[in-house]
């Protein structure tokens, strides 16, 4: 168990509060995490027309797990673990569609901004169909390490598994993106953007 420190003794003690059912704490738990658990969730899963309840999911599954969290990882750390195990059901149920065509974010952009963020828009909606079509495990992986830019070590805490295995879901999920992106020159450029200019 790792050295004691007042963020730790923090975590510890609000989670065994909202544990306990205590309801400000609790409160203070969910405002604490909310951003956490969405990002997480929004990474891996896109512009997805059931984010609020898979939002509530994630936080009934948190609230329910607390009474074993034992701040060997940080809270924050600990919730987005479950948010990504939340992502994984969901994606396994295959809740069609996943990707929500019709729900993007508007963003609001100096006229010269505006073409960028529309062709970016788009590359992304084709990049979260053609994810759709990924299995799981591949698409969680790539997800956090190369839509959200977390480190491997990063990916592998998060969904529990070795380094060995997130790196073959992420090439995996990377070789049959670029075979669909062979015929889709947005797609093809917005994976090549993601992967800091280089297409493999």
């Amino acid at each position: 168990m790792g050295v004691a420190s007042p963020a730790r003794d923090h975590d510890l003690a609000l989670a065994r509060k909202a544990a306990s059912g205590d309801r400000a704490a609790q409160r203070e738990l969910f405002q604490a995490q909310r951003i956490s658990v969405h990002h997480t969730l929004y990474r891996i899963l896109g512009a997805n027309r059931d984010l609020e309840d898979l939002i509530q999911d994630a936080f009934l599954e948190i609230f329910r797990a607390l009474p074993s969290f034992r701040g060997d990882s940080t809270l924050n750390r600990w919730c987005q673990t479950i948010a990504t195990r939340t992502a994984y059901l969901a994606i396994s149920r295959r809740r069609p569609p996943t990707v929500d065509l019709d729900v993007v974010e508007d963003v609001l952009a100096n006229d010269h901004d505006t073409r960028r963020h529309a062709q970016v828009r788009v590359a992304a909606r084709r990049l979260y169909v053609a994810l759709d079509r990924i299995e799981a495990k591949q698409r969680i992986a790539f997800a956090l390490a190369v839509i959200d830019g977390r480190s491997l070590t990063e990916v592998a805490q998060l969904t529990d598994s070795t380094m060995i295995a997130v790196k073959t879901r992420v090439w995996r999920a990377r070789r049959d993106l670029m075979k669909r992106a062979a015929k889709d020159p947005v797609l093809a450029s917005y994976l090549a953007e993601l992967s800091g200019g280089d297409p493999s």
